[in-house]
């Protein structure tokens, strides 16, 4: 029984190693203003020993920041006889509306793919699932579909060698939010990485939200989805009129 006691007391001895996270960020709250261009936001903490000391080795720093997760349906278009058309679709669900992730090193470097895609650690290990029977061959082409779109928005970015870490305790990254960067609570989860295992992880949370005139249109179209649509055709028509009858003034 000593030699099993003294292996229970020797695991348990060296989880209590295991380092701790203190993660913050510097905006707790995007407030989404009128003319609204995009903001950065800085994501830092600490690494320490569970005694609140500096950790005693180096660990690799992986952040992700990511959006309200939602179902989505994405089209494919191709070119027929000179037009622009939707030939197949495909839905999505619980693709993530905003996703950023910044590291120390190249992913692959860090982690196997096994404890990346666990994780969801970069865009290639999204865990973007369809609704409804699909092929594999064409899920995979969807979903590459749907990360080249969000990352050409600035909706989706992997950038690795932006989190940088100083004295083996403080760690920090900027991630940049676009003018488009979509509203609600937004988790910005930390992983502390040694030798390929994810040996510690804190989150905190981001919330973006509109406010003036931006706010209740929002608020009014979820309320209200297809009188707003009326009334945005009605004010477009109305636009056109007007300017057509300026020109015509001129």
């Amino acid at each position: 029984m000593k030699p099993l006691f003294a292996l229970l007391l020797l695991l348990v001895l060296g989880a209590a190693r295991e380092p701790i996270l203190v993660p913050e960020v510097s905006q707790h709250e995007v407030l989404l203003r009128q003319g609204f261009t995009g903001t950065e936001l800085l994501l830092f903490g600490a690494v320490l020993n569970p005694e609140g000391t500096r950790a005693a080795q180096d660990y690799d720093i992986i952040i992700v920041l990511k959006g309200p997760t939602q179902s989505i349906v994405v089209r494919e278009k191709q070119k027929v006889a000179g037009i622009w058309i939707n030939v197949d679709s495909a839905e999505l669900r619980s693709a993530p509306s905003y996703y950023a992730i910044a590291s120390t090193r190249p992913i692959s470097q860090i982690v196997d793919d096994k404890t990346a895609a666990i994780y969801e650690l970069g865009l290639k290990w999204l865990q973007l699932s369809p609704i409804g029977s699909i092929d594999p061959a064409e899920q995979a082409r969807f979903a590459a579909g749907l990360v080249k779109l969000n990352s050409g928005n600035g909706l989706y970015r992997q950038e690795e060698g932006a989190v940088k870490v100083s004295e083996q305790v403080l760690y920090q990254a900027r991630i940049g939010l676009p003018s488009r960067v979509p509203i609600g609570t937004y988790t910005a989860e930390t992983f502390a990485v040694s030798k390929g295992r994810v040996v510690a992880s804190a989150s905190s949370t981001v919330e973006v939200r509109k406010i003036g005139i931006e706010r209740a249109i929002a608020a009014f179209s979820d309320r209200y989805g297809l009188l707003y649509g009326l009334l945005a055709v009605v004010v477009s028509i109305g636009m056109g009129w007007l300017a057509g009858r300026v020109f015509a003034l001129v």
